[in-house]
C-alpha cells in the first residue's frame, strides 16, 4: 500500500477508475449508482473501514430512491465548500477558503449532534466533550509537568476518545509547550471508541493529517 500512498500523496487512496467530478454527470440513477459504487470500493482498506462504521453503503439505495445522490455529489464538489484539513488558494496563493481543523469539524459535528438529541431526547456527553472542558484537561495533564517535557517521543492515548477532540488538542498542547521550552518532540495519538460513528470520524481526521494510515 505504500507506493500507492505516495503516490495520492495522502495516508490513503483510491484505485478505481472514477473521480467524484466523473460522476456529476451521470444522468442515470442506476448508472451513477454501479459507478459511486465502484468508486467507493476503489478506496484503500483504512477508508473502507470507516465507511463500514458510517453504514454508508446501506444508505445508497435510500439516496438513489429519493433521486438525490447526484445533488450530494454536487454539493461535495461546491467551489464554496471546503472540508479537506488544507487551504484553498488561487494562484498566486492568497487563500480562498479556509482549512476545516479538527477543532471547526467538532463543532460541526456537535451542532449536528445537538439537532438530533433534540429529536430523540438523548443525552449529548456520549458522543461529544464541549471544547472548553477539553481544553481545561489538557492544560491540567501538561501545564503542571510544562518544565520536565523532554526532546523526544510522546503517545498519547484516549480510551474513550469520541470524535478526536481530545487527542487533538492534547497534541497541540503538548506540541505548544515542548516549542516554549526549546524541545524537539514527535506525538504519535492512539484511541478507543466504542461508538462506530464516532469512531469512524476520529479514523477520518486522523487520515486527512497524514495519520492513521495503518489498517
Amino acid at each position: 500500500n505504500a507506493p500507492l500512498c505516495q503516490s495520492s500523496g495522502e495516508a490513503f487512496y483510491n484505485v478505481s477508475p472514477f473521480t467524484l467530478r466523473d460522476l456529476k454527470n451521470r444522468a442515470k440513477q442506476q448508472q451513477l449508482k454501479a459507478d459511486f459504487e465502484a468508486y467507493l470500493d476503489g478506496f484503500s482498506p483504512n477508508v473502507q473501514e470507516i465507511l463500514d462504521k458510517f453504514k454508508f453503503r446501506n444508505q445508497i439505495p435510500t439516496l438513489i430512491e429519493a433521486d438525490i445522490l447526484g445533488y450530494l455529489i454536487e454539493k461535495f464538489l461546491d467551489g464554496r465548500i471546503n472540508l479537506s484539513p488544507k487551504l484553498v488558494q488561487d494562484v498566486d496563493g492568497n487563500e480562498i477558503l479556509p482549512a476545516l481543523d479538527n477543532h471547526a469539524m467538532g463543532t460541526i459535528f456537535e451542532e449536528l449532534i445537538r439537532r438530533f438529541n433534540e429529536e430523540n431526547n438523548e443525552e449529548a456527553g456520549e458522543h461529544f466533550t464541549p471544547r472548553d472542558v477539553v481544553k481545561l484537561m489538557a492544560d491540567l495533564i501538561f501545564l503542571p509537568v510544562a518544565d520536565d517535557i523532554e526532546s523526544g517521543t510522546y503517545l498519547v492515548y484516549d480510551g474513550a476518545c469520541g470524535t478526536g477532540g481530545m487527542l487533538t488538542v492534547a497534541e497541540e498542547r503538548l506540541a505548544e509547550l515542548s516549542s516554549k521550552h526549546g524541545k524537539e518532540v514527535s506525538i504519535h495519538l492512539y484511541g478507543q471508541e466504542i461508538n462506530a460513528e464516532t469512531y469512524a470520524i476520529t479514523k477520518s481526521d486522523l487520515l486527512l493529517k497524514g495519520e492513521g494510515a495503518e489498517t
